[in-house]
């Protein structure tokens, strides 16, 4: 055999692999090609294109790989199960900027399953690669490499914890810095994923000087950077009054209160979120979020929404009333309680109206003035069929009952509360009667609305237990009025008055 024909035949050997590789990676972008190219044995064979002396082999391989991992987790076990890891990670130290990104893929494919195959990833020695690739010159494997490291902090505490120990959050810091909007995204990305776990891995991140370069970039037009900022800085926030106030001390306000008008309804749901990871805290930091026009802004977005982007936005007006008179005053002021009505009335899901109904009860517990401005909406109707619904989910009965209590047990608006005479179960009706009997004895106006309304005749008809105390409490009412009045309203009285008549002899003239 001529020189020639040996060039020849390696040259098909190479054109063939080549063909071969890249089939295999354009059928794994199709599911239904998946199982029948798993059950040909492709892996061994894309393994051991992995050690191919042609780089463009090696990528598409890693590639394929990456793509049939990333389909289900049972691929990617049995990326784990070929031992290819290893070689990966190897040729992730060694190669091309081509071969790092693909190799990175690969990794992050089989990572973002479960923590078990991310602690797999971990245990051949990927993370300390990983980290170094965010030092590489090209954006693009940065980018890959930040992917891979997000998809196994995740998971949980510990997985987040090794890749803190490798040395990730100052690159990623840095990497946030870059010019380059999607390294931007993944990077913040990657720090959110990092913080959302603990206290002490939050702090990692602000001690890295993450939230200062965070806060800069919510000006960022980019709606998709903009959402994963939020995100970063919510789940810092949210662990503690100290972590939420390094975030308030990088200026995010009255910034971030111009993501909750933006078009991308992420952006919105975010920034309703971060405000109420600040507010929840404490009443100073509600108060700050109140001072700097954060309820009159979160009251907008909720009335321009629909669905889950209102949630984070209700419990923020929950949390802000929860703390004191002052600050629920300020909701109600800004016309909260209205705009909380309709997400009750309106949304179809159990737990968004849960959550309204929440946050109407921390409303209106605190005072007479504050149950009235829940009253006069007409809500507590609304809350009572919410809880006598067989419909309502456990926790709708449950928050909607629990408000109804707090707001009850407040209210001296009568007119809201004679409803509830006709309508509510024995449980509520005590805390309804329990009301009247407070109000009616120092205010004459309401004594005579109350007999004129049928609420009188009505109480009569309640049967309580003697000695308990609805019992108490119906005394307490009829002893407002005069003997005659109660036992002409009470039930039988006008039987009793026909037997008069019936027994009553006619004086003779």
């Amino acid at each position: 055999m001529s020189q020639r024909q040996v060039l020849q035949v390696f040259e098909q050997y190479q054109k063939a692999r080549t063909q071969f590789v890249q089939m295999v990676a354009e059928l794994a972008t199709r599911p239904q090609n998946i199982e029948t190219l798993q059950n040909a044995g492709v892996m061994s064979l894309l393994r051991t294109l992995l050690l191919d002396v042609v780089p463009t082999i090696q990528q598409t391989a890693a590639l394929a790989l990456g793509r049939l991992a990333n389909y289900n987790d049972d691929l990617a076990e049995a990326v784990v199960k070929c031992d290819i890891l290893p070689q990966l990670v190897y040729s992730l130290a060694e190669q091309n900027r081509f071969y790092k990104k693909a190799a990175a893929f690969v990794l992050r494919a089989v990572g973002k399953h479960s923590p078990q195959l991310a602690q797999a990833i971990v245990d051949c020695g990927a993370l300390d690669t990983l980290v170094i690739c965010l030092e590489d010159f090209d954006p693009g494997v940065k980018e890959a490499a930040a992917w891979a490291l997000r998809y196994i902090a995740r998971h949980n505490a510990e997985l987040s914890q090794a890749v803190v120990d490798a040395g990730a959050v100052p690159l990623l810091v840095l990497c946030i810095q870059e010019p380059e909007i999607a390294l931007k995204r993944i990077a913040a990305s990657a720090l959110s994923d990092i913080a959302k776990h603990s206290p002490e891995l939050a702090q990692t991140v602000v001690d890295a000087g993450a939230v200062a370069h965070l806060a800069q970039m919510l000006l960022n037009p980019d709606a998709k950077l903009k959402h994963q900022i939020l995100s970063a800085l919510s789940q810092v926030s949210k662990h503690s009054v100290d972590l939420a106030e390094m975030v308030v001390e990088a200026e995010i306000f009255p910034v971030v209160l111009t993501c909750l008008k933006d078009k991308d309804e992420y952006v919105k749901k975010n920034a309703s979120t971060l405000i109420r990871e600040i507010a929840k805290h404490t009443p100073e930091l509600s108060q700050l979020v109140v001072n700097a026009g954060g309820v009159a802004a979160v009251i907008d977005c909720i009335g321009s929404c629909k669905g889950n982007t209102r949630l984070p936005g209700i419990m923020v007006l929950g949390y802000v009333a929860a703390h004191s008179e002052n600050l629920a005053m300020a909701v109600i002021i800004s016309k909260g309680v209205p705009q909380l009505s309709v997400c009750l009335s309106e949304e179809p899901e159990d737990h968004i109206k849960a959550a309204a109904a929440w946050a109407l009860g921390q409303i209106g517990r605190h005072t007479p003035e504050h149950a009235r401005a829940v009253a006069v909406t007409n809500t507590l109707p609304v809350l009572l069929s919410l809880y006598m619904s067989t419909e309502s989910s456990e926790d709708l009965q449950v928050k909607s009952k629990k408000a109804i209590k707090s707001i009850l047990q407040k209210c001296t608006y009568l007119p809201a509360l004679e409803p509830f005479l006709y309508d509510a179960p024995p449980n509520i009706l005590k805390h309804v009667v329990g009301q009247f009997s407070k109000v009616l004895p120092h205010d004459s106006k309401a004594r005579r609305l109350f007999v004129t309304s049928g609420g009188l005749k009505k109480v009569q008809e309640i049967k309580a237990e003697p000695g308990s105390l609805l019992q108490e409490y119906i005394n307490s009412i009829n002893n407002c009025y005069p003997e005659e009045i109660v036992r002409y309203y009470s039930p039988g009285y006008s039987d009793t008055l026909l037997q008069r008549v019936d027994s009553y002899q006619p004086l003779n003239n």
